[in-house]
């Protein structure tokens, strides 16, 4: 049973043969000299025109053509970040394939059951070490044709296809080009999961159209020609795919890196207008922001500055502010708020952000500061944001509105449904999640939301993740973990407590800050989180946090105890997705123990 419906009608529409690839050679014929991309190359952005960017394309999807990939076929992309992902992928839409990306953080079984699950028949990796985990696997992938390196120390793919392809007539790709409708598939795209073997979403050229065209009416001066985007999140998280795809086909110039730890230099050398992240990166920012200034003896100056700027931001929405706040805001932008922006680069304005929810205190502080995140809300079957706060209609703490040509209504248990012109049809060749999944033509997220009265959507948490206590109480753990989040020394945090008596919560120090707090509490720099798991001083500061975050939520829902991890999670240990999302059953499997402490009886 639907409680609240809304719709918002598509302002654009998308013909039969319509497709994601075709703004490649528009802009080669309409503006060839334009730059499209900045390409890093041996440490320096280098120029990339729509002419220079399309004969790469074409030369690209000739050799996948002499390689006798077909259309509908699936080639797998197993790669970070980079220039030439780019290349590849409109290279393999151009010719009517599917492209199937895979996070180069991704295990062997993992990689495997890609491959063999989608059929792939050619696989692009990043470096020699993916291809011999590929060719380990070869025996069991009888689809699979040809593993080839991107770029190694004495080859490259791109020039090895367009080697292979100078022999093929080029109306072949152009037929190819003409064969493409709109409802073909262009990409299938596995969920990384926090629980269970991923699943293939399967997404046509319409639901990315739908998807790129929807979020250039949400960001109509963000995403233009002029403005300049870094992308830095894995292109195999449907959320980096589609903003890069949106900012191509509006003429963005667009630079690849999966640098992260070098993210602010970086920022200074391209200088981007707008940037697109998740919530984590914004919240470690803040954090090393606030580290740093208490390192410098600047801690009281940096608190006073954050509360201006929310306090500041806070106004915006309530008539403005007051001769008092605008002028304590002035003096900190000369301060603090200048410098966090030119951390950015000093040219960006706005970010987006997307994969997991953003704290309104966070939302807040980044407006104050003039750095505005417009957050969305999407998952890879609704081919990335399905809602997102714009330019003009901007709610913080909300989701925001739905894109042109959806709809959302929410159910009377509270999960969010959804359909439209991003909602995916169905997961590959798995009719049983399918028919689980979209009843009725409505989608079911898992996700628990509310519509407010203007239309702007607001996330509780996952439906499978609420905890129910021996008492019955229902608890969302995404208010909980957020508040805790917002502390420097803490990297990521995870609620518990299903059948339990009381909630409790599994807390992982973060490394850096960890560091500076043993500077300034007098510790053993030599002294691991492992070694002070029980420290006064540090279960102290964990417990402030912990009080904290119980102000967000009544008694009943509060966090009794804690527990400090001897480790922090991460990718490459299995407790986090590559989109840095925590996966609640493998970090309660793997520190059950601990869980388990919790709830002895002192």
């Amino acid at each position: 049973m639907i409680v609240r419906e809304f719709s918002v009608p598509a302002s654009f529409t998308v013909g039969e043969h319509d497709n994601v690839v075709s703004s490649v050679f528009s802009h080669e014929r309409d503006d060839p000299d334009h730059v499209i991309f900045q390409r890093l190359v041996d440490g320096v952005w280098t120029d990339v025109t729509c002419k220079e960017a399309a004969e790469q394309i074409r030369s690209t999807a000739l050799g996948l053509i002499a390689e006798g990939v077909a259309p509908g076929d699936r080639v797998a992309i197993l790669s970070a970040t980079r220039y030439e992902w780019v290349i590849l992928d409109y290279a393999i839409l151009a010719i009517g394939a599917v492209t199937v990306p895979i996070y180069e953080t991704s295990s062997p079984d993992q990689v495997r059951w890609v491959l063999e699950d989608s059929g792939a028949v050619l696989a692009f990796v990043e470096i020699e070490a993916h291809a011999l985990m590929v060719d380990a696997l070869l025996a069991e992938l009888p689809s699979l044709r040809k593993v080839a390196v991107i770029e190694s120390a004495t080859s490259s793919a791109l020039d090895a296809l367009a080697e292979a392809g100078a022999s093929v007539d080029r109306k072949l790709l152009e037929e190819r080009l003409a064969g493409i409708r709109a409802a073909n598939p262009a990409t299938l795209i596995y969920t990384s999961g926090t629980t269970g073997r991923p699943k293939g979403c399967q997404l046509t050229h319409s639901n990315l159209l739908y998807e790129t065209r929807g979020a250039a009416a949400s960001f109509p001066s963000l995403l233009r020609k002029g403005e300049r985007l870094l992308v830095f999140l894995p292109l195999a998280h449907v959320l980096a795919r589609a903003l890069s795809m949106t900012a191509f086909a509006n003429g963005v110039t667009i630079g690849y890196t999966s640098d992260i730890k070098n993210l602010v230099p970086m920022f200074g050398l391209f200088k981007p207008t707008v940037i697109v992240s998740v919530p984590r990166v914004f919240e470690k920012v803040y954090n090393t922001a606030e580290l740093n200034a208490q390192d410098s003896g600047k801690g009281a100056i940096f608190a006073k500055a954050v509360e201006t700027a929310i306090a500041w931001s806070q106004a915006q929405d309530s008539g403005g502010p007051g001769l008092m706040l605008r002028a304590k805001h002035a003096v900190f932008d000369r301060l603090v708020y200048g410098k966090l922006r030119a951390a950015t680069g000093g040219d960006c304005r706005a970010s987006i952000s997307g994969g997991a929810p953003l704290g309104a205190r966070l939302g807040h502080f980044y407006r104050g500061i003039g750095l505005t995140i417009y957050e969305g809300y999407g998952l890879t079957e609704t081919s990335a944001a399905i809602t997102a706060n714009r330019i003009g209609e901007l709610k913080i703490g909300t989701v925001g509105k739905l894109l042109p040509g959806n709809s959302m209504a929410v159910a009377n248990d509270g999960e969010l449904l959804v359909k439209g012109g991003v909602v995916f049809e169905g997961y590959w060749r798995n009719e049983a999640a399918t028919s689980e999944s979209i009843v009725n033509g409505w989608f079911h997220t898992g996700d628990l939301g509310s519509i407010d009265d203007d239309g702007f959507l607001s996330i509780v948490g996952r439906k499978k993740e609420i905890i129910v206590t021996a008492g019955g109480k229902n608890v969302a753990p995404a208010v909980l973990e957020d508040q805790l989040r917002a502390h420097p020394l803490i990297s990521q945090a995870m609620a518990v407590g299903d059948a339990k008596p009381f909630i409790a919560a599994l807390i992982a120090i973060d490394p850096e800050a960890f560091d500076v707090w043993k500077a300034h509490h007098g510790k053993n720099a030599a002294a691991s989180v492992q070694d002070l798991t029980d420290d006064p001083d540090l279960v102290a500061e964990i417990d402030l946090a912990v009080k904290n975050a119980n102000r967000a939520v009544s008694k009943a829902e509060a966090i009794r105890k804690f527990a400090i991890l001897p480790v922090d999670f991460t990718v490459l240990t299995g407790e986090l997705t590559p989109t840095l999302k925590v996966k609640r059953k493998v970090v309660a499997e793997k520190f059950a123990s601990e869980i388990e402490n919790l709830y002895v009886k002192n």
